[in-house]
């Protein structure tokens, strides 16, 4: 399975998204700060399954219909850091899609997620994170989990790899930093979280328009799904 995630800085990047479709054969794309309004419903292979609506800079998941059946799409309010209640509200920080693989019948749930800025404490972000693992997790029991997206984590991510693993699940970082925008805040800020699944590779792609550079997750069924 082919995952790409790609935070399009403010929907600047979506002139990009077709080619990304076509060109790295992806079976699922995972987006962050899309205006919903101006998405299409196909890109090449791919249908949207949804977009958050309370945003006007959203999130949103599209999949590859010969590979997937959408089965629920569900989007998720997560706990407000300051930045959110005062400068620019963001009512929902995931979306989650659940799909059956129309050939193996595997049953699994692909997220899209969004994290509070920099200006939030790594610990706020932390239950994000563990609220954005539990709401997917409502959305099925027990199946295979892969949330992609914007962390906003590029310090300290040897703790959060711990709270990850405590917590169940592997956290895979990409082969070169997703952010170098800036001289200070320059990183990994674009991961993968995963349940029940293998990642073989992160491949952190060109940059394009965003100061987000786009990932690519390589992941296969785990042995006991």
């Amino acid at each position: 399975m082919r995952v790409i995630s790609y935070n399009l800085r403010k929907h600047a990047a979506s002139g990009e998204l077709l080619a990304l479709a076509r060109n790295h054969d992806i079976d699922a794309l995972c987006l962050q700060e899309v205006d919903a309004a101006d998405l299409p419903e196909t890109l090449g292979p791919l249908h949207l399954a949804d977009a958050t609506k309370g945003n006007r800079l959203g999130l949103a998941i599209y999949y590859r219909t010969s590979r997937f059946t959408a089965l629920d799409t569900q989007s998720f309010a997560l706990q407000k850091s300051m930045h959110d209640r005062v400068l620019a509200p963001a009512h929902e920080r995931l979306i989650g899609t659940r799909v059956m693989d129309n050939e193996t019948q595997h049953e699994l749930v692909i997220g899209s997620f969004h994290a509070a800025p920099l200006t939030a404490s790594n610990s706020l972000r932390r239950k994000q994170i563990h609220a954005a693992h539990a709401e997917l997790l409502s959305m099925g029991k027990g199946l295979m989990t892969l949330m992609v997206g914007d962390f906003n984590y590029p310090f300290f991510t040897k703790n959060l790899h711990l709270h990850m693993k405590n917590s169940g699940y592997a956290l895979s970082l990409s082969n070169r930093r997703t952010y170098t925008r800036y001289k200070v805040f320059k990183g990994h800020f674009d991961f993968a979280t995963s349940l029940g699944l293998d990642i073989t590779s992160v491949e952190t792609l060109p940059r394009g328009k965003s100061d987000h550079l786009p990932i690519l997750v390589h992941a296969e069924y785990g042995k006991d799904y």
